[in-house]
C-alpha cells in the first residue's frame, strides 16, 4: 500500500478534531495518504467521516482506532478533586472519572464492514482475531510502536506493517503498557534508533513518526529503512485541519517549550507547556481514560474562552518550524525539499 505511493507522506491521525476528510483528500491529491482519527467519535460519525473521506479521496485513506488497555485501579477522586479550583476559573465542573473503551467493538465491526483500506492501531495490538476479521474483509493492518520489543507482538500477532513511533512526536505516546514508574510510560527511543533497532527485527513495512516537518526529514527517515514517513504536528496549521482557534493561535505564536505529560488525559503525550501541564504534571496518575473523562469539560471551557493555558496542545519537538498553508501545497514542498536532500547526500558521497 505505502510503497506504491507516488510522494511517501501520510497524514498521521489526531484525534479530537484535528484529522478531517478534506485534509486526508488534499495530502491524497499532492500524491501521499491520510488518515481518519477514529479516537473519542462514536460508530456512526466515524461512519460519517468514511462516507465523505470515500466521496472525495476514493480508497486512498486509512482510519486509526485506540486499542482498550487494562482498565486502571488507581482511585482518581483526589484529581477531580484538584481540579475543582481550575474548572471554577471556567465555570464547569470536572467530569467524572470512568473507564470506557472508546466504543472500540463498534469502530472495530464499522471497519470490517465497511472494508476500509487500511486500519492503524495505537496503544497495543488487535487480538489475532480481530486481525484475521480484518484479513478476511482485505483490510491492511497497521500497528502503532515505540520498542522492538512492541514491534514483536505487532507482528506475532498478524500486523502487515508497523508505524514506528519516535519520543520527538506530538500528542499520545504509543506504548502499549504505560509504566506508571515512568514520566514517558516506557523507554524513550528517538526516531533514527528506533528504526534500526526494530528494522533489526522484523522484515514488516515499517513508517516512520516523530517530529517529521521537513522533507530532509522524510528522506532521512527513508534512508533508515522506512517505506514512508507519517507526519502530524505539520498538518495542524493546514488549512483543511479542524484545529481550533484556540490550538491554531498557540501554534502560530511558538516560543513554548514541549513536554510530555498525563495531566490532561492519565496517559503520557507531548505538548506545548502551559499552566495546566506545569502544574498538575507531577500529581496526575497513569489512569487513561479516566483523566481524560475528568479534564474533558475545562478543557473544552478553556477552549471556548480562547485561553490556551488549560488545553491540551498536542505537537511534535518540531512545530514552531510548521507552516499555514493548504495540506496540498504542505506535502509538494516536502517531496520538493526531499529531492534535494537526496541530492545533496549523494552529492557529499562523491
Amino acid at each position: 500500500m505505502f510503497e506504491s505511493l507516488r510522494v511517501p507522506v501520510i497524514a498521521a491521525p489526531m484525534a479530537g478534531g484535528p484529522s478531517t476528510p478534506e485534509l486526508v483528500t488534499s495530502v491524497v491529491r499532492a500524491g501521499g495518504f491520510g488518515f481518519l482519527a477514529g479516537g473519542y467519535l462514536t460508530a456512526a460519525t466515524l461512519a460519517d467521516q468514511i462516507h465523505k473521506t470515500r466521496e472525495l479521496a476514493g480508497e486512498t485513506f486509512g482510519v486509526n482506532l485506540f486499542v482498550p488497555g487494562v482498565r486502571s485501579l488507581v482511585d482518581v477522586t483526589s484529581y477531580a478533586d484538584r481540579l475543582r479550583g481550575e474548572a471554577d476559573r471556567y465555570g464547569v465542573a470536572p467530569g467524572a472519572g470512568r473507564w470506557d473503551d472508546d466504543g472500540y467493538a463498534a469502530k472495530l465491526d464499522l471497519v470490517v464492514e465497511q472494508r476500509v483500506p487500511v486500519v492503524s492501531f495505537t496503544f497495543g495490538t488487535p487480538l489475532a482475531a480481530d486481525i484475521e476479521r480484518l484479513h478476511e474483509a482485505d483490510v491492511t493492518v497497521v500497528v502503532t510502536v515505540t520498542t522492538p520489543a512492541e514491534a514483536r507482538e505487532a507482528a506475532t500477532a498478524g500486523a502487515d506493517a508497523l508505524c514506528v513511533q519516535g519520543f520527538e512526536a506530538g500528542g499520545h505516546r504509543a506504548v502499549f503498557t504505560d509504566d506508571a514508574s515512568s514520566d514517558s510510560g516506557g523507554p524513550l527511543f528517538g526516531l533514527l534508533a528506533a528504526l534500526r533497532l526494530i528494522g533489526a527485527e522484523t522484515d514488516l513495512p515499517l513508517v516512520a513518526a516523530g517530529g517529521l516537518v521537513h522533507g530532509a526529514d522524510v528522506a532521512a527517515t527513508l534512508a533508515a529503512g522506512a517505506v514512508a514517513a507519517q507526519l502530524g504536528t505539520a498538518f495542524l496549521r493546514a488549512d483543511e485541519a479542524g484545529t481550533n482557534g484556540t490550538y491554531r493561535a498557540a501554534l502560530d505564536a511558538g516560543g513554548r517549550q514541549t513536554a510530555i505529560t498525563r495531566a490532561f488525559s492519565g496517559r503520557p503525550a507531548r505538548g506545548l507547556e502551559n499552566r495546566f501541564l506545569r502544574e498538575n504534571s507531577a500529581a496526575a496518575p497513569a489512569a487513561y481514560p479516566q483523566l481524560n473523562n475528568i479534564t474533558k469539560p475545562v478543557r473544552a471551557a478553556a477552549t471556548a474562552a480562547g485561553d490556551p493555558e488549560a488545553v491540551s496542545l498536542w505537537a511534535g519537538q518540531t512545530y514552531p518550524l510548521t507552516e499555514s498553508r493548504p495540506a496540498e501545497r504542505i506535502v509538494a514542498r516536502l517531496a520538493e525539499q526531499a529531492r534535494d536532500a537526496v541530492s545533496a547526500a549523494a552529492r557529499r558521497f562523491g
